[in-house]
C-alpha cells in the first residue's frame, strides 16, 4: 500500500506539469528572495558532450544539479544524490568511510577490490578518478553535478558501461566573492566550509575552498559506549585561472583531502559459524540478528585501528582558440591516493573476516581535444586520451576464530602484497551535424587499449598444530584488451520546445586479474575478460511555451554481456566469473513545474527490469561438492524495479525581511538485492525516506539560515552488503543514516 500511495503521489506531481513536462534535468530553483517574483524555470546548461549545451537540446539521458539544488537535496556528500535520479544507486561503499558504490541502470562495480574497474565513471573537472576509494566526495565548492545514464564510450576519458557522474567546481572568474558556512547537528555533527575567489587582475583570478567535516558516529558499542561510523575529514582546493588573451584560457587546480575515521560497522545478518576440527562439526559463534537494528555493534579490532585516507592531486586545463572555428583543449592531471583501512567484514567481536587494506595508488592522465564548430550546423570533436595507474597494496586477513580444535581457536593470518599497473590509451571522434533543418545526426567512435600488469603474493600463517600448512602462493600476469565503442543518435526538433531522439551506444569495461587468487589453481585461472554493453534509447524532452513546465521521458534497452561476478566458492576461494548475460530495459521520467510565482514541484520515476539471460555458475550444479542450495541468481544486485521521488518547495516573501523557503520530499525504492548471490538476508524490502528543510535568506542574500531533517520518519533500511558466505557464513549489511537534524548559518560576501 505504501508503494502505491507514493507512486500515485509522484504521478500526480508529474501530471501537474501538463502535456509536455517531462525533462532530463532537475531544475534549480531561483534564489530565495527572487523566487516570489519568478515566472519561469531557470535555464540549465550541461557539458555532457564536452561542450556547453542546453540540457533540453542534448540527446543524452542526463540529470543536473546546481549548488542551491544540492542544498535542497540536503546532500553534503555525493551519495546525497540517492533518490534524486531515476535508476541511480549511489551509497557509501562496503565497510569503508571513504568509498562509494555506484550503479546506474543495473550496471556498476559489485566488488570493492581494487582489481576491479568501476562501472560508472567519476569525474571532477573532467579528470577521471579511477578508484571508488576516495570518491565519496564532499560537495563543498561544487558548481554543478551531472549524472549521465547509459554507456559513455565515445567522449569520456575512460570507458564506462553504466554511466558517468561529473562534478564541476567553481570557476574563479565567474564566482567572485565567497561564503563561509557553519553547520551543527545531532550525533556530534559539526562542519565548516568556506569559499573565497577574486581577480588579481583582468587576466588572473584565484580561489580557495575548504571544508572540515566531523560527526561522532551513528553506531555504538552498547557495552563500552565507543562510537563508530563517524567522520573526520579535511579538504582544501586551490584554483588559479589565467586568461592572458582573448584566445587562451588556463586553470591550474590543486586539492588535498585527509580523513581519519573510526571503523564503519555493519550488522551480521546470518549466523556466524566456526568449523571445529575436533570434535568435527560446526559451532555457531553468533546467531543471526533479527528485528529492527538498534545501531549497536561489536568489533574485534582495538582502539586506533580505524580508517585513514590521504587523497591529493593537481591538474592543468588549457584552451586555445586557434581560429574562428577551431579550439584545442588539454587536460593534464596527476593524483595520489593512500588508504590504511581496517574493515571488520563479519561485524562482530570474532575474527572471521577481519582485514587491513592499505593502498598507495597514483595515476597520471593526459587528454587532448580538438573542437570544430562552423557556427551553424556542424560540430566535431576529436581527441586522444592516456592514463597510467599504479596500485600497489598490502593486505592482512585475520581469522583466529574461523577454525577450532577442542574448543580452542586456531590462529590464522593471511598477508597479501600485490601491484597492479594499468595503462590505458584511446582515440575518439564525434560529429554532430544538422543535415536538414530540425534534424540532427550525431555519430562517434572510440578506440581503446587497456594493458594491465599484475603481480601478487599471498602467504598463510597457521598456528600450532597446523604450521606445516603455511605456504606462499605467487604469480605474475600481463594482458591487454582492445575495444571499439561506437555511438550514434538522431535528433528531431518538433518545435521550439519539444525535441525527440533515438540513440545507440556501446560501452566497454576492461578485463583483469582476480585479486583474491589464494591457491595455485586460482592463479592459473585468475584472468577474467571484459564486459560489454549495447544500449538503445529513445527520449522526448519538452517544455511549455512560457517555460514554467519542463520534463522528459526516456525508454531504453541494454544488452549486457560477460558480467564480471565475484562469487564465494570455498574457504579462502573467490573466483571471478564472466558469468552472465543480462537483458535490461527501463523507463525514466522527470518533471518540474513552477506553480504560481513561488512554488516549485519536481518529481522523477524510474522503472527497471533487469534480469539474467544466463548465469553460468558451477556452484549450482548438484554434483559439485560445494553445491549450495541457498544460492540463486533470480535478481540483479542494486537494481530495484522502481525508484521515485517527489519534492515540493514554496518561498514566502517577507518583504524587507527577506524570504523564507520551506521544502519537503519523499523518495521511494522498491526491493533491492545487495549481493551477486541472492542471499535473502541481504535483501532490503521496499522503503520510503522523507526529508524536510527550511531556509531564510536576508534581503541582499548576504545571510542564510538553513535547518533540515533527513530520514524524517527514522526509517531503518539496508544500503549495502558484504557476502563471503564460504568464510564463517559472513553476510553483513550496512544501513542508511537514522533520522538526523542540522542547522547551518552561511554568510556570503
Amino acid at each position: 500500500m505504501k508503494r502505491k500511495r507514493l507512486s500515485l503521489a509522484v504521478g500526480a506531481a508529474l501530471l501537474v506539469s501538463a502535456p509536455c513536462v517531462w525533462s532530463q534535468e532537475s531544475t534549480e530553483a531561483p534564489s530565495a528572495p527572487a523566487a516570489s517574483d519568478a515566472t519561469t524555470l531557470d535555464q540549465i546548461t550541461v557539458t555532457a558532450r564536452r561542450r556547453t549545451e542546453s540540457i533540453q537540446d542534448v540527446p543524452v539521458a542526463v540529470s543536473a544539479f546546481g549548488e542551491e539544488q544540492l542544498k535542497d537535496l540536503q546532500a553534503s556528500n555525493v551519495d546525497g544524490l540517492q533518490g534524486a535520479v531515476p535508476n541511480l544507486n549511489i551509497v557509501q561503499g562496503r565497510g569503508s568511510a571513504n568509498s562509494v558504490n555506484v550503479f546506474i541502470r543495473g550496471i556498476g562495480q559489485p566488488d570493492a577490490l581494487q582489481t576491479f574497474d568501476p562501472g560508472v565513471g567519476m569525474y571532477v573537472d573532467d579528470v577521471y578518478y579511477s578508484r571508488i576509494n576516495g570518491a565519496l566526495f564532499s560537495l563543498f565548492d561544487v558548481q554543478q553535478v551531472e549524472v549521465l545514464r547509459g554507456p559513455q564510450g565515445t567522449l569520456y576519458g575512460k570507458n564506462s558501461t553504466g554511466g558517468a557522474i561529473k562534478l564541476t567546481t567553481k570557476n574563479p572568474f565567474d564566482n567572485e566573492g565567497g561564503a563561509v558556512e557553519v553547520t551543527a547537528g545531532d550525533y556530534g555533527r559539526l562542519e565548516g566550509r568556506f569559499y573565497a575567489s577574486g581577480r588579481l587582475s583582468d587576466t588572473v583570478a584565484v580561489s580557495l575552498a575548504g571544508a572540515k567535516i566531523t560527526n561522532d558516529g551513528y553506531v555504538k558499542d552498547a557495552d563500552t559506549g565507543k562510537e563508530y561510523n563517524d567522520d573526520d575529514t579535511e579538504s582544501l582546493r586551490f584554483k588559479l585561472a589565467l586568461s592572458p588573451t582573448d584566445t587562451f584560457r588556463a586553470t591550474f587546480t590543486a586539492d588535498t583531502t585527509k580523513q581519519d575515521a573510526g571503523l564503519t560497522l555493519g550488522r551480521p545478518m546470518a549466523p556466524l559459524r566456526q568449523t571445529s576440527l575436533a570434535p568435527a562439526g560446526v559451532v555457531v559463534l553468533k546467531p543471526a540478528e533479527t528485528g529492527e537494528w538498534n545501531r549497536t555493534a561489536r568489533t574485534s579490532f582495538d582502539d586506533g585501528q580505524g580508517q585513514k585516507l590521504e587523497h591529493s592531486g593537481a591538474s592543468l586545463a588549457m584552451e586555445w582558440d586557434i581560429g574562428p572555428q577551431w579550439q584545442i583543449k588539454s587536460i593534464s592531471s596527476f593524483r595520489k591516493l593512500k588508504t590504511h583501512s581496517y574493515i571488520d567484514i563479519d561485524a562482530s567481536e570474532f575474527e572471521l573476516g577481519d582485514v587491513l587494506v592499505a593502498l598507495n595508488q597514483d595515476q597520471t592522465s593526459q587528454e587532448f581535444q580538438l573542437h570544430y564548430d562552423n557556427g551553424d550546423n556542424l560540430h566535431a570533436t576529436f581527441g586522444a586520451y592516456y592514463m597510467k595507474e599504479n596500485v600497489p597494496s598490502y593486505q592482512e586477513a585475520y581469522a583466529d576464530d574461523l577454525f577450532s580444535m577442542l574448543g580452542v581457536g586456531i590462529p590464522f593470518l593471511r598477508t597479501i602484497r600485490d601491484d597492479l599497473t594499468t595503462t590505458s590509451v584511446a582515440a575518439f571522434a564525434h560529429v554532430d551535424w544538422e543535415f536538414v533543418p530540425t534534424w540532427t545526426l550525431a555519430a562517434g567512435v572510440r578506440w581503446t587499449r587497456d594493458n594491465k600488469d599484475y603481480e601478487r603474493s599471498t602467504s598463510t600463517f597457521w598456528g600450532a598444530p597446523f604450521t606445516a600448512l603455511n605456504e606462499t602462493v605467487a604469480f605474475a600476469a600481463e594482458a591487454d584488451w582492445t575495444a571499439v565503442t561506437p555511438s550514434v543518435s538522431l535528433k528531431k526538433a518538433f518545435g521550439d520546445n519539444v525535441m525527440g531522439y533515438v540513440s545507440a551506444n556501446r560501452g566497454f569495461k576492461s578485463g583483469g586479474f582476480n585479486g583474491r587468487a589464494n591457491t595455485v589453481y586460482d592463479t592459473q585461472h585468475a584472468k577474467f575478460d571484459p564486459e560489454y554493453v549495447w544500449t538503445y534509447e529513445a527520449g522526448l524532452k519538452a517544455s511549455s511555451s512560457d517555460n514554467r513546465l519542463r520534463g522528459s521521458v526516456t525508454a531504453f534497452v541494454s544488452d549486457y554481456k560477460d558480467f564480471q561476478a565475484r562469487v564465494s566458492q570455498d574457504v579462502g576461494t573467490f573466483p571471478v566469473l564472466n558469468a552472465a548475460e543480462l537483458d535490461i530495459k527501463g523507463i525514466e521520467l522527470e518533471g518540474s513545474a513552477l506553480l504560481g510565482n513561488a512554488t516549485l514541484v519536481s518529481a522523477q520515476v524510474g522503472w527497471l527490469d533487469a534480469e539474467y539471460k544466463r548465469f553460468d555458475d558451477f556452484r549450482l550444479d548438484p554434483s559439485y561438492p560445494g553445491y549450495d542450495p541457498n544460492v540463486n541468481h533470480d535478481h540483479v544486485p542494486f537494481s530495484p524495479e522502481t525508484t521515485a521521488r517527489v519534492a515540493v518547495q514554496h518561498t514566502f516573501s517577507l518583504s524587507d525581511a527577506g524570504a523564507l523557503t520551506l521544502g519537503v520530499d519523499a523518495s521511494y525504492r522498491s526491493r533491492t538485492w545487495l549481493s551477486v548471490d541472492n542471499r535473502d538476508v541481504l535483501s532490503q524490502k521496499a522503503y520510503t525516506v522523507a526529508g524536510a528543510f527550511g531556509s531564510w535568506d536576508s534581503p541582499q542574500l548576504a545571510w542564510q539560515v538553513r535547518a533540515g531533517v533527513r530520514n524524517l520518519t527514522d526509517e531503518t533500511y539496508m544500503i549495502e552488503g558484504q557476502e563471503f558466505a564460504s568464510v564463517g557464513n559472513i553476510q553483513t549489511a550496512y544501513y542508511g543514516l537514522p533520522r538526523n537534524w542540522y542547522v547551518s548559518l552561511r554568510y556570503n560576501f
